[in-house]
């Protein structure tokens, strides 16, 4: 029976540092990790479930950003 879940990886904090990008990804492929700090657990790394959705590029944007107003009107 395959109840999709994964085992989770332990990592040492000092490989995951070292090797940050080979992890990140590693959790793009929907692996998750659980990030060790002298023997006890710092952290879990596990992939985002949520899709993100980009209202557009603000960086163009010349003076300090726009109002409230434009960007609300950029949401809709």
């Amino acid at each position: 029976m395959n109840t999709g879940y994964t085992k989770e990886q332990i990592v040492p904090f000092k490989e995951f540092r070292l090797n940050a990008p080979k992890y990140i990804k590693l959790l793009e492929g929907g692996a998750s990790f659980l990030v060790m700090k002298r023997s006890r657990p710092a952290f879990r790394l596990e992939p985002v479930s949520e899709v993100w959705e980009t209202i557009g590029d603000f960086s163009a944007i010349r003076g300090g950003g726009i109002s409230a107003k434009k960007l609300l009107q950029a949401l809709e």
